[in-house]
């Protein structure tokens, strides 16, 4: 397993491809990038990446492919619109003994997927707190926020109940200077939707390449239920952490980072104009590389208290 000191030498890597025409190829222990006349358009020693973004259509080799698994690291193939299109992975996929208690984790779901909301619901909380200046509404949504009581519960659905109202209401509360009307993920609705989805896509990622290191079954969630083809696990361990693209994306309108003219309506969906992509991806990453060694803290502790069963360890929190 990756130590701490070993992940702080990790560096993550996000290039935006110009078309088929460009490769990813393998040389002296290094990823490179070339374009149709061999210029070199991005190159990082294979020794250093955790991960490697590629946005748009290029072309990969499979001495690339053979060595981004020898040395360990993903590479993420996105469509322009940040959709996931591939993700060719080095999961410690041997991981029996951890597999077989997730499968057999009973009751210890439900309490695992309150404390996970609870924590989201308590970020949420500490968003609204951090600001200046908040209007009576606004304090009174706070204070719901730290009153909720998720033990409340009494099954899964009940769970998903006061999840969804209690994020109705912070992001009403949370993003009102945007105008926001709701959140409706995937439909890009708007610029501010559109940008969420565009986090919460880095902030997935970042997150399975976590889990990845230990081994977990991610098709195998404990707030999220099987479904085909949906990495569940990661979408319970993300509730925590979603509030950093919250702040962030609040953050850029204060400081008009964002601009009408960088996005266009296509089909009544917005989309991010093409030579926008970098300065929002930059937005998002910087946000979540600074916060990498507590998610990175945070999996692993998960990890050890999974595997013990909770004798020893204490349940991971995380705290913005």
């Amino acid at each position: 397993m990756m130590s701490l000191p070993d992940f702080r030498y990790k560096q993550i890597a996000v290039h935006i491809a110009g078309g088929s025409k460009e490769k990813l190829k393998f040389r002296a222990d290094n990823i490179l990038i070339e374009d149709a006349d061999g210029k070199v358009l991005f190159q990082h020693s294979c020794h250093r990446l955790f991960a490697l973004f590629v946005i748009g259509e290029m072309s990969l080799t499979s001495v690339a492919i053979s060595k981004a698994v020898a040395f360990a690291f993903p590479i993420i193939l996105m469509t322009g619109n940040m959709k996931v299109a591939v993700r060719i992975n080095c999961a410690a996929e041997g991981n029996t003994i951890l597999r077989r208690k997730q499968y057999n984790a009973g009751d210890r779901k439900f309490m695992i997927a309150k404390e996970l909301i609870r924590q989201k619901i308590n970020n949420q909380a500490s968003l609204l707190t951090g600001l200046r200046h908040l209007s009576k509404e606004d304090r009174a949504v706070r204070n719901y926020l730290l009153s909720v009581d998720v033990d409340k519960a009494q099954d899964p659905s009940s769970l998903m109940g006061i999840e969804g109202d209690a994020s109705k209401r912070f992001f009403s509360a949370y993003f009102r200077p945007l105008g926001w009307i709701r959140r409706e993920p995937r439909c890009k609705r708007d610029a501010y939707n559109l940008l969420l989805d565009i986090g919460y896509t880095y902030l997935f990622n970042f997150i399975e390449s976590m889990l990845s290191l230990y081994g977990f079954d991610l098709f195998c969630g404990v707030h999220h239920t099987f479904f085909y083809q949906r990495k569940s696990l990661v979408c319970d361990i993300i509730e925590p952490f979603r509030c950093i693209i919250d702040c962030r994306l609040r953050k850029a309108y204060n400081l008009k980072q964002i601009k009408d003219e960088d996005f266009f309506l296509q089909d009544s969906h917005y989309q991010l104009q093409y030579k926008e992509q970098y300065k929002y991806i930059g937005l998002f990453m910087k946000d979540i590389l600074s916060y990498k060694e507590k998610i990175f803290l945070f999996c692993q502790s998960y990890y050890r208290w999974f595997m013990r069963e909770g004798e020893k360890e204490k349940f991971p929190v995380f705290k913005i």
